[in-house]
């Protein structure tokens, strides 16, 4: 029997590795992470199940001490007491909403599974599990690959449409590929695992005596060929991803590889990755413009233009359109962490609130860039995250955990298979790598917490069977079976209860997608019983929040209809919701917001200035939770403008346009090349009998922000 389980546990992780990858389904609020985060608390579930009734049949604790345990209690102890101060205990609990990963249940999850992972493989069946995981990640290439040329097998598969066009704009599968993981860099970095897990394959497999593949007057070996068709389809298709974090992780991985492991048969290696780079090009301009013949021919044929001084030194608009480099956003980002972890830097904000407290300190430049009103829910650094969300002592046990895997591995590379440590290592050295330039995801996140327990097997191996180490509780023989059924039953009922919980949670998330897609019909009506059967069946703030947006929405339909007693009633049901989701999470600003919205929409309903005064104070409120966001004070003005139209006593009216311009210039200051507020700016202006400076508002857009804006050059004929 207990042999038996073994083989259970082996197929439950080889299904981890296999699966997830690939899990996806357009049915949920997120098509990728939370259906990949969901299938990884199934198989925790599933080996605890197994792994426990293992350790029940043989009467004895199976859990091996690695080098690994202590650094592993420590950063989860600094974790759950980090959530406990929180500034959102339900965020850092199950996870930021439309990530998943990175709350104190999925590294429990984590960590759960790499000490089930330590205490019951052995070392053949990790190298069968890293062949499954290559095996998973070649699906993923070619799954990803018919979209490089426009026609996108996941577009097939959810609308039926063998293209591109299911994807936003945003998401270019011709342009950046991302397969079954979500994005670019996400697949980059997956890749760039598996790339040096394939390169051990490739490196091994050379001398092996098999059936050869003949090429001209060179022959190589069957697995040879294949691992050396994989390493190109691999290091292609991170070229597709354009991840310049994917890519340096490979580039710089594969040079210490040379240096540690330097032989001939790198030198193929290394000529198939040259090849690779020459025919698709990296996609980095400053490299690419080396590997095109007609720079070098301009170089040598076009003459030199020299600009003027003057030239070079003229007015440049306040925006272009153009899309911000991502490194400089990420620059801003993380300059918001670092002071984050400055003002809290025991135990963070709280795993995974990033989304809520980057607005404590979201730098003005942020502003400026084109992502602006974009929510940056990670740092876009793994390091920084932690120390943002955890503090310094969540980032130190964090790095501890980096340290121990390298000191460990580096310890055991002359005991045993030192190709294989390396080429761990390098994998493990890969997550480092793009997890600095971004933030870690489910798949990655395997691959952290589980690469540690492959190191530690992979020496076990070595060592003879009296002496593993392993804590083994003695038990009497003579003990009663029935404490034996007993414990059997309450753990399948434990195993049930959690599965059962996962299933609740995949059908509660699949009605919040629901409601979305009732919204964007504007179905109010079927979107509030969505989300209420979503609330039913897995409490969320998330829901709360949008159930009442959608409750106020059908407030403002329903006194339009003159049915006002409704009307009254939906008011009080979103003002109750909105006020519980502000309740569980007093420093999410968007929930302030929503408040700020709700009130506009009774205001339309009563047209009474209270309204309006309560959307104020919602707005004052946000502004102190995110004080650098320009569409708060801009928002203000409105509501300002509204009291205006309002009152009719002139001392009011006096105040509330103070007020108004006040405000719109606030969110002017904090936004230069804010067209709207300028816009509104002007449209203000004009309602206050300042014609003159109404049109200097509106020249400026038209000269340094929106050269043809034809709504601009309407007001200005108006005039």
């Amino acid at each position: 029997m207990i042999k038996k389980i073994d083989a259970i546990l082996r197929v439950l992780y080889y299904s981890l590795f296999f699966f997830t990858p690939l899990v996806m389904t357009s049915v949920t609020s997120e098509l990728f992470e939370f259906n990949k985060m969901l299938f990884i608390y199934l198989i925790a579930v599933l080996v605890g199940f197994f792994w426990f009734l293992k350790m029940l049949l043989a009467k004895k604790i199976i859990i091996k001490k690695t080098a690994f345990n202590i650094p592993l209690i420590l950063f989860l102890v600094v974790i759950s007491i980090s959530t406990i101060f929180s500034i959102d205990v339900h965020t850092s609990v199950f996870g930021y909403y439309g990530r998943f990963n990175g709350g104190l249940i999925s590294i429990i999850a984590y960590i759960f599974l790499f000490f089930g992972f330590a205490s019951n493989f052995d070392f053949p069946a990790v190298k069968k599990l890293l062949k499954i995981s290559l095996l998973s990640s070649l699906l993923v290439i070619l799954w990803g690959l018919p979209g490089r040329f426009g026609h996108d097998l996941s577009c097939l598969l959810f609308v039926g449409q063998f293209n591109n066009a299911c994807w936003t704009a945003q998401f270019h599968p011709d342009v950046r590929e991302f397969s079954t993981l979500g994005q670019p860099n996400w697949l980059g970095a997956y890749l760039a695992i598996n790339f040096f897990i394939g390169l051990y394959f490739l490196l091994t497999s050379w001398d092996r005596d098999e059936k050869k593949v003949q090429f001209k007057n060179y022959s190589l070996n069957r697995s040879t060929f294949i691992y050396l068709l994989y390493t190109f389809l691999n290091f292609s298709t991170i070229l597709f991803t354009r991840s310049r974090s994917a890519l340096l992780a490979v580039l710089m991985s594969l040079a210490i590889l040379f240096f540690l492991k330097y032989s001939k048969r790198m030198l193929y290696v290394v000529a198939i990755l040259a090849f690779s780079v020459l025919i698709f090009r990296t996609g980095i301009t400053k490299v690419d413009q080396f590997l095109d013949p007609s720079y070098y021919i301009n170089k040598v044929f076009k003459p030199k233009i020299s600009v003027s001084p003057k030239a070079a030194s003229g007015n440049i608009l306040l925006t272009s359109g153009e899309a911000t480099d991502s490194f400089k956003i990420r620059e801003i980002v993380w300059q918001g962490a670092i002071q984050l972890a400055k003002d809290y830097p025991l135990l963070g904000t709280g795993p995974e609130t990033f989304g809520y407290s980057y607005y404590f300190v979201r730098p003005k430049a942020h502003n400026l860039t084109s992502e602006w009103d974009f929510l940056y829910n990670k740092a876009h650094n793994e390091f920084l995250n932690y120390a943002a969300t955890t503090g310094f002592t969540g980032l130190g046990t964090y790095l501890l955990i980096i340290a121990a895997t390298f000191w460990y591995g580096i310890k055991k590379i002359k005991a045993v298979d030192s190709l294989f440590i390396i080429c761990l290592l390098l994998s493990y050295l890969t997550i480092l790598i793009t997890n600095f330039f971004g933030f870690s995801t489910t798949t990655i996140n395997l691959f952290f917490f589980i690469i540690p327990g492959m190191l530690f097997i992979s020496h076990e191996k070595k060592l003879e069977e009296s002496k593993r180490r392993e804590i083994v509780a003695k038990n009497e023989t003579g003990k009663k079976r029935w404490l034996q059924i007993a414990g059997i039953i309450l753990l399948s009922l434990v195993t049930v209860y959690f599965i059962v919980y996962i299933f609740l949670y995949f059908f509660a998330d699949f009605n919040y997608a629901r409601s979305d897609s009732y919204i964007g019909n504007n179905d109010y009506q079927q979107a509030a019983n969505s989300l209420s059967t979503a609330l039913k069946l897995r409490y969320e703030h998330v829901y709360e929040d949008k159930l009442s947006s959608v409750l106020a929405n059908l407030a403002f339909i329903a006194s339009y209809q003159k049915q006002t007693d409704v009307a009254q009633k939906l008011v009080a049901l979103a003002d109750y919701y909105n006020k519980k989701s502000i309740s569980a999470s007093p420093k999410n600003v968007l929930y302030w917001k929503t408040r700020a919205k709700n009130e506009f929409l009774f205001y339309q309903i009563s047209l009474n200035n209270s309204s309006l005064e309560a959307g104020i104070k919602a707005l004052m409120e946000a502004a102190k939770l995110s004080p650098t966001d320009p569409k708060i004070p801009y928002s203000e003005s409105l509501f300002y403008s509204l009291m205006y139209d309002g009152t009719k006593d002139e001392e009011q009216k006096k105040v509330f346009a103070v007020d108004s311009l006040d405000q719109i210039n606030q969110s002017i200051n904090l936004k230069p090349d804010y067209r709207d507020a300028y816009f509104l700016k002007g449209q203000l202006l004009v309602k206050f009998g300042n014609k003159d400076e109404a049109r200097k508002v509106f020249e400026i857009i038209l000269q340094k922000i929106s050269p043809n804006d034809q709504e601009v050059e309407k007001e200005l004929q108006s005039l």
